[in-house]
């Protein structure tokens, strides 16, 4: 047996002092709270625990190095899944960022597939024929799982339509079901899986799909940065959605343009680059740590509406 600790509430400043009173040897971790874990002031004992696996989803690769460096050697299992899913996927190997790896032997025990998807039309591509496309190794797209008796998908409580809208039909061939994740995700050569952005995140600009996690990742690897949402948002007289990014600063750092234009240059492609950034004192999160940009893509980039600091990237 193992003793389960639970807090009230979650303190990153009180995260090592924790581990030290209760013994913890294993921790769960949840969206953002490594990050919070990091972006905390350095403390003379905050390598002296007894920590030795942290298990979660969605840690980012900088702050995984970053985790690991400056608490010392910590064993990090990424993994994924959801409650009502029938697919699971984890990162034994520990490579920083990937979310797991489909070797053969993997998908034999949890099969799944990855499709192409069409974000403008929010719906998987098919071919003539009706049937969904294989995405190609380091081309994201729509994990799925195949539904059968082996990996059955139990629904929703409810109507019965709340369940059908999350079933692919006809995805291979006729009669075949498929449970759609709503999570775009790219396996590359060695097999490993990288979760890429939900399908209603990623936008379209200029003829090219933008991941808003590819983008907030380049944000946050420039050192004035400590939080960064990137979502997409509507322009009059343009198509698709430009890339706008809610940005908090480290402290004592000011807000650089030039200088993190030079940066995100070197990292991602043209169509990539935020257009608008936003200052804001803090983001909003969800009670599971997960960023909320809603309101803020609702807001857009109207300057009539939107109370913080905004700068629009001149292509001129």
């Amino acid at each position: 047996g193992a003793t389960c600790v639970l807090r009230e509430k979650f303190s990153a400043s009180q995260f090592w002092d924790d581990c030290r009173a209760e013994g913890i040897t294993v921790f769960q971790y949840i969206g953002e709270l490594c990050r919070y874990l990091i972006n905390q002031p350095q403390l003379p004992r905050e390598r002296q625990h007894g920590l030795r696996l942290a298990v979660g989803s969605g840690l980012r690769p900088d702050v995984w190095r970053s985790f690991q460096q400056r608490f010392g050697p910590i064993r990090i299992v990424e993994t994924y899944g959801m409650s009502e899913g029938n697919v699971s996927l984890f990162n034994y190997t520990g490579t920083p960022g990937a979310v797991g790896r489909g070797s053969f032997i993997y998908k034999l025990f949890s099969p799944f597939e990855i499709i192409r998807f069409d974000v403008v039309t929010g719906a998987p591509e098919r071919d003539r024929a009706g049937r969904c496309i294989r995405a190609g190794p380091g081309e994201m797209g729509l994990l799925i799982a195949p539904v059968n008796p082996r990996t059955p998908f139990l629904g929703y409580a409810g109507p019965p339509e709340l369940s059908e809208q999350k079933l692919l039909r006809g995805v291979f061939a006729e009669g075949d079901t498929f449970f759609n994740t709503g999570d775009l995700v790219e396996q590359d050569q060695d097999q490993f899986v990288w979760f890429r952005d939900r399908t209603g995140d990623t936008f379209r600009w200029k003829g090219e799909n933008v991941a808003t996690t590819e983008v907030a990742e380049a944000l946050l690897a420039h050192k004035s940065l400590q939080e960064a949402t990137v979502y997409g948002v509507t322009v009059p007289g343009h198509e698709g959605r430009a890339g706008m990014a809610a940005l908090v600063l480290q402290p004592g750092h000011s807000m650089d343009g030039p200088g993190l234009f030079r940066h995100l240059e070197q990292l991602l492609p043209p169509y990539a680059w935020p257009r608008f950034l936003r200052v804001q004192e803090r983001l909003e999160m969800t009670e599971t740590f997960k960023q909320q940009k809603v309101r803020l893509a609702q807001e857009g980039a109207d300057p009539g509406i939107v109370p913080d600091p905004l700068f629009l990237l001149d292509e001129a």
